[in-house]
């Protein structure tokens, strides 16, 4: 392209972030403040018939009715229509009850498994959420620090030839976070759905053999939580099957009546609408000792209630302490399978491995700017306990600083605000790979340029 680099970015042409974790994608016009949207991660896959649409609205297109993606293709085999399913996408679309839906994710570890699923997921973020064609706009994708070169080519070619975008870049999500914190070097501690991570970053590139990780993460914090619920008998039946309620008494057995004209469920949905409800249940309850857990102690702390949808409610003393305290005591992990915490490191252990991998010179800077993020920072105490952890654990000579964003959307979307700011800046603008550097090189550009 010969008019040059500055042509991609900012206000010209508007460039997109697309931030893609295992739990959501969150996708906005770079120079933003927060994405314009946030998709889970999955999507819902039915047959052409299946059309319940009972009480729902489509927030992406503002219509009263739904509007799932659906690519009508039907093949022709010896004079037989097989139709091909139908895509259910975003929040609200999601969670509406229909027959023989599954739910299913196109994410593993951080990384894109399922193309064709992902695929949808963008044709669904052009057409109702950005409301334009992509040809139109340069796009800037987060990555994991450890996706792999086929899956990085493989994203390439998809923007390029499927989309025909006319710029692109992909950027390590743990130097983003760190951008977004005004730090260009930094250990970025990302506690994340499938697991907990630490990244050092020096002049924004990630030192990737320093990288160290534990699979304890988010979803092995509700898998406990909706064990502890479980073994409380606790039923867990998700606003949707709620027809009516009446109030009860704490620890009274809930009295309510289901929705009537409910569809059969698949499995995969049930248990997609039930970890929402754990999940609710876990943002709203949990917390984390200041200390190592002692029992003696928290006990003292006074219990959090909750009510379920079914209008049931409980306290919740010690229990939820000791839940979360797993990701910094891996000893604590109670799992059935043969995972033993003990062989697993506790975030404060993670970081100090991760910096003592890095080069002598670096490890001050690097304690000097702690990035905390991942929706597990958002536990209450999570940053406070990390902080303590580390103080503990690194040389007195070291200074220590936490960097832990107070505002809510500032660490919950600290990699796409990192995004959104590097994008928008004008020496920036010579580092995209252009369509015409593309066509000429190829997908193995990305190895090039992205480092």
């Amino acid at each position: 392209m010969s008019s040059g680099g500055m042509l991609y970015g900012g206000d010209e042409i508007g460039a997109l972030v697309f931030d893609l974790g295992h739990h959501s994608l969150r996708v906005g016009y770079a120079q933003e403040d927060t994405p314009k949207a946030e998709i889970p991660a999955v999507v819902g896959i039915g047959e052409e018939n299946c059309n319940n649409t009972v009480g729902t609205t489509n927030i992406a297109t503002g219509t009263n009715k739904i509007e799932p993606m659906d690519i009508d293709d039907k093949k022709q085999d010896n004079n037989i229509t097989q139709s091909k399913p139908k895509y259910y996408i975003d929040t609200t679309i999601l969670h509406v009850p229909r027959p023989g839906m599954e739910v299913v994710s196109y994410m593993k570890e951080g990384m894109i498994e399922d193309w064709d699923h992902f695929e949808k997921v963008l044709d669904y973020t052009y057409s109702k959420i950005i409301q334009s064609d992509a040809e139109f706009h340069p796009v800037l994708f987060s990555e994991a620090p450890w996706n792999i070169r086929s899956k990085r080519e493989k994203l390439t070619e998809i923007m390029f030839e499927k989309y025909n975008v006319p710029a692109y870049f992909l950027v390590k999500n743990a130097v983003l976070a760190a951008f977004a914190n005004g730090r260009a070097t930094g250990i970025v501690v990302d506690s994340g759905a499938t697991h907990t991570s630490a990244v050092p970053v020096q002049d924004g590139f990630v030192l990737t053999q320093a990288i160290v990780k534990s699979p304890l993460g988010g979803d092995y914090i509700t898998m406990q939580c909706r064990q502890l619920l479980q073994d409380n008998d606790i039923d867990l039946s998700p606003a949707y099957m709620i027809g009516s309620k009446e109030v009860v008494k704490d620890h009274e057995k809930p009295r309510w009546v289901k929705k009537k004209g409910l569809p059969e469920v698949t499995k995969s949905w049930q248990n997609y609408m039930v970890k929402k409800l754990v999940q609710d249940f876990q943002a709203s309850s949990l917390q984390i000792s200041e200390t190592p857990y002692d029992e003696k102690i928290v006990s003292t702390i006074p219990a959090v209630q909750y009510e379920f949808p079914t209008g049931y409610h409980q306290d919740f003393a010690s229990e939820r302490f000791r839940i979360p305290e797993a990701l910094f005591d891996p000893s604590m992990v109670q799992m059935r399978g043969g995972m033993v915490g003990n062989t697993m490191l506790g975030v404060g252990h993670i970081v100090t491995t991760s910096v003592g991998m890095c080069d002598v010179d670096v490890r001050p800077a690097l304690y000097g700017s702690v990035v905390v993020t991942g929706g597990n920072s958002f536990i209450q105490g999570f940053p406070e306990r990390l902080n303590r952890d580390l103080s503990m654990r690194i040389p007195s000579s070291m200074r220590l600083k936490l960097i832990s964003a107070n505002g809510c959307a500032e660490r919950r979307f600290g990699a796409w605000i990192g995004g959104s700011i590097l994008a928008s800046i004008g020496t920036f603008q010579q580092m995209w790979i252009s369509s015409q550097e593309y066509e000429e090189s190829g997908k193995s550009q990305v190895e090039r340029k992205c480092p």
